[in-house]
């Protein structure tokens, strides 16, 4: 299982400090949660351990290996992040197969599956453009976890769902953390994550302190 190490990151934009000497430890098979109000500086953390974006000073490891220095981003990383990677006037399946297609690592059975895995039809063909809030949602985990990677950055997974599809993607988050992933989820909400996490971690203007 890997390991990212995080040692003092900040990460400043002009005047503005939105990653604030942020340091953790997160070990795979584990489930973190990032707790705080819209703009606290999740999303800004999850892009810099993802490798989206650079830091001022700091360091971000995994297994021992530096980010933007031993290697330019995670080996095996998903993220779903609002929006991140999806293209507007294609249908979910047809998303996900083009995503797929830049690594040809999975088949267009374990697309289909993932999509159905979600809660979603394979065969809607429909841009994702018309989904609602939480086929939109369901449609950003299906492309993070569909190849099963180490590590995962979800940014609130569950927002747009119902109570059931809110269990359901629970589920689903646990498993992915059973196979020994190192799985990430921000939310602006604590109850949200509070039963799914192993962790709680509060995030507050960049500053980030375990709970």
């Amino acid at each position: 299982m890997s390991t990212i190490t995080v040692k003092n990151a900040v990460k400043k934009f002009k005047n503005s400090t939105v990653i604030d000497n942020v340091s953790l430890t997160l070990e795979g098979g584990n489930i973190y949660g990032f707790v705080g109000r819209n703009g606290s500086g999740k999303t800004m953390l999850f892009r810099a351990i993802s490798g989206l974006i650079h830091l001022t000073s700091g360091s971000i490891e995994i297994d021992g290996k530096v980010l933007h220095k031993d290697i330019d981003a995670l080996p095996s990383v998903g993220i779903a992040i609002e929006n991140a990677g999806l293209f507007p006037d294609l249908s979910g399946y047809k998303n996900l197969k083009l995503l797929a297609g830049i690594k040809k690592k999975i088949s267009k059975d374990k697309i289909r599956d993932t999509i159905s895995e979600v809660g979603l039809d394979p065969d809607d063909k429909r841009p994702i453009r018309k989904y609602s809030l939480g086929m939109r949602q369901r449609i950003l985990i299906a492309q993070a976890i569909m190849e099963e990677p180490d590590v995962l950055l979800l940014d609130e997974p569950t927002n747009g769902l119902d109570d059931s599809g809110v269990d359901e993607i629970r589920k689903l988050i646990s498993a992915q953390a059973k196979r020994g992933a190192i799985v990430c989820v921000a939310s602006h909400n604590k109850e949200d994550i509070a039963l799914l996490s192993d962790k709680i971690f509060r995030v507050d203007n960049g500053a980030v302190r375990e709970e």
